[in-house]
C-alpha cells in the first residue's frame, strides 16, 4: 500500500473529487482531506491510499503539477509522520526564562 500526499488543493475540493481523480489510475483504498480542528475547514492538503504501488506511481506522475480549481497540485509519496515529542524552542513556551518575577510590591 502506498500513501500519497496531495498539496496546494483548492479549499472546495472534496474527498469524492480526489477519489475520482485517482481512481482513473487504479483502485483507491482511502481518501482523507485534512481539516482544521474545531472549525472543520479544509487545510488545503490530503492523503490518498492506493493498494497497487504501480498504479500509485502512475497517479503521482500523471497528477503532480495538474491545475485543479485554479491551483497547481503537488502530488508525491507521503513521508512518514514525525514523532511529536518534547519540542524545545519555537512558539508555545518552554525553556528557561530566568528568575521568577517577584510580586508587585511598591518600591520606596
Amino acid at each position: 500500500m502506498k500513501k500519497i500526499y496531495v498539496g496546494n488543493m483548492s479549499f472546495g475540493m472534496t474527498e469524492a473529487d480526489l477519489r475520482g481523480m485517482f481512481e482513473t489510475h487504479g483502485p483507491v483504498q482511502a481518501v482523507n482531506v485534512i481539516t482544521e480542528p474545531g472549525t472543520g475547514r479544509p487545510r488545503g492538503f490530503a492523503f490518498v491510499e492506493m493498494d497497487d504501488d504501480g498504479a500509485a506511481e502512475k497517479a503521482i506522475a500523471a497528477l503532480n503539477g495538474t491545475e485543479v480549481g485554479g491551483r497547481q497540485l503537488t502530488v508525491n509519496e507521503a513521508r512518514p509522520q514525525r514523532e511529536r515529542g518534547d519540542r524545545k524552542g519555537g512558539r508555545g513556551g518552554g525553556g528557561d526564562r530566568g528568575p521568577a518575577r517577584k510580586s508587585r510590591e511598591p518600591r520606596w
